[in-house]
Parts: structure tokens; sequence; C-alpha cells
């Protein structure tokens, strides 16, 4: 990773002023980019409407932004009438989704994010290797429910922490795998799997990292920024992971963070008496809104902004084929 630079301020930066770090990487990420897209040339293809299986991606505004254009979101295939496509969301859905679009003759088209795509082919690796698959993740995130439904029920094993693990109770502990939900934090990932490779020196994992290149790269740019920020704001959803993993990586070096969905969230009290602001934005948050809410904090406080660059991201994930010239 690259060593963070500071885009110098172009005004001056006045005592007075409030000082905004903005983190990059920040926002979009390939597989959000990807999936709206996904969204988008299908409602080019077909017309609206077009049916989306859960939200395309966390973020209450992109969603917003494609119900304007004649997208449809529903928890269920069951929301779905007869004869019209439906997308599945990024965060993957269980093999019997698909299989009972199949059933009813829906046409579908698969928005899952490659990096998550990645982890179900692990998984159907593992299991037809003859292991049982412990899971680290958050319980009840479609990511999870999806990954978990890959399998037939039983052949994968759920946990969220160190000490989840103490308790797993494994009937051949030589015959193991474990594998992770993409968006979780990493150090607390790390933690979980040197916990299963303490108690299972067997256990066998995946050869790349799960956790996906923009957590991390997200996490990251936060710990470059927060030990000098009085306080930080994260753009994103209450229901996006990534974007909750931000919050508790600024407060775990000791510096108070705020999750907000919009510019109109931000609380004039958290600018008083504060001399650094950090802002960044979950994977599934747009960068308008990130200009949104540094417009916000400077109805309230002169600032100066500042960009911290930790790494350049160029991954770009190709789209499902059939819809590249839509």
């Amino acid at each position: 990773m690259n060593a963070p630079h500071h885009i110098a301020p172009t005004d001056g930066g006045e005592a007075a002023k409030l000082r905004v770090l903005i983190a990059a990487p920040r926002g979009f990420c390939a597989g959000v980019d990807r999936a709206i897209r996904i969204v988008e040339l299908a409602l080019e293809r077909f017309g609206a409407p077009v049916y989306v299986r859960h939200e395309i991606v966390h973020n209450r505004y992109v969603v917003d932004t494609l119900k304007a254009k004649g997208a449809i979101f529903v928890e269920s295939l069951d929301g779905v009438p007869d004869g019209v496509p439906v997308v599945f969301s990024a965060h993957g859905v269980p093999k019997a989704v698909p299989a009972k679009a199949e059933a009813r003759g829906l046409d579908y088209i698969d928005a899952t994010c490659p990096l998550v795509s990645k982890v179900h082919r692990q998984a159907e690796r593992a299991h037809d290797a003859g292991r049982h698959i412990i899971f680290i993740g958050h319980a009840g995130h479609p990511e999870v429910i999806g990954t978990l439904g890959q399998l037939p029920e039983g052949a994968m094993t759920l946990v969220e922490s160190v000490d989840d693990v103490a308790g797993l109770a494994p009937s051949d502990p030589a015959m193991l795998s474990f594998l992770t939900q993409t968006t979780l934090s990493v150090d607390d990932t790390r933690d979980v799997v040197a916990a299963l490779q303490h108690r299972f020196p067997a256990i066998t994992g995946p050869r790349g990292e799960d956790i996906c290149y923009a957590t991390s790269n997200r996490q990251e740019a936060v710990k470059a920024i927060a030990g000098e920020c009085d306080r930080m704001i994260v753009i994103g959803a209450p229901n996006s992971s990534n974007s909750l993993r931000l919050v508790e990586v600024a407060e775990r070096l000791g510096t108070p963070a705020h999750l907000v969905q919009r510019g109109s969230d931000v609380d004039p009290a958290w600018l008083a008496d504060i001399a650094t602001l950090g802002i960044t934005a979950g994977a599934s948050a747009p960068e308008e809104l990130v200009r949104e809410v540094i417009d916000a904090v400077a109805a309230h406080r002169a600032i100066v902004e500042s960009v911290v660059v930790t790494a350049e991201e160029n991954m770009v994930f190709k789209l499902p084929r059939g819809l590249e010239a839509a």
C-alpha cells in the first residue's frame, strides 16, 4: 500500500477554519459500480419496471435514484410478477433463489459482486473436498445468507467472534476450512482466524484474502487520518456492513465517529470546538453524497479541505454476458 500523502489545500487554511481531511479511497467500489450499472442497463434493455431482489446495494440514495428510473425493489421473488426481469443484488443469493426463478420461468440477471462469487466457489470446492466450513461473518447479513445458501444445510458453521470459536465442537477437526464475509473488519477477522488456527491447526483457508480490496483500502484510509482528527463522519447506510466497520475502525483509534446518510444528518454540535474533521464514505455511498456532507459542514464552519490518499484503485469488473451492448 502506498504511503499516505496529502494534497495541499488551495486557500491557505487559516487557523480559525475547520480542517477537513477527506479519506481516499472512499465511496463506490467496482462491485457496487457494476451492480448499479446492471440495473440501469436492464432498464434500458427491457424497459420499466425491472424488479430487484433486495436493495441492489445498501444505500437509500442509490435505491431511490434507481426507483425513479423504474426499478422496483422486493425482498422475495414472491413479489415479482410473471413475465418481468429480476436482478439479484450485489450481496449474492442462496442457490434456492435462482432455482425458484428458473422454475417460474423468470428472466434473471445476477449482479452478485465477483468477489462474493469467488467466496461461493471456494465454499463449493471445500465442501467437495469433504471439509466442514467455518464461515466468519455477521448473522442475518444478506451476503452471509447468500453464502450459507450455496451448500446444503449444516455444511457451514457461522462464527462472529473469537468467543464463538471457543464454542466450536466439529465432528472432525482435521477436516475444516474457513471463509469470510467480504465486508468485515480486517483486524477483527485476523483475530478470529488466528483463534481458529490456534484451536484447529489443520484448518485450511483461502489462498487469497476474502475481505475485499475495497473494504481493506477504506479501513486503511481511515486509520491513516483518524489519529489527526478530533471527530470523523462516515457516509453510509445503517445496514451497510462496510460503512459500520469504518465507524468502528475510527472509534478504536480513539476518534469519535458518526454514521450519516445525507448532509442533512450532520449535527452542528459535532463541529463545535474541534480543529480537524475526517470524512469518508462506505463502498456503497456515491461521491455526490460526500460532496453534500462537505457542503453541509461548510454551512456551519469555514473549512479548508485536504485529501489523504493511501491507495489507488483501478479495479473494473466485467458486466454479465448479454448486457455489455445494451
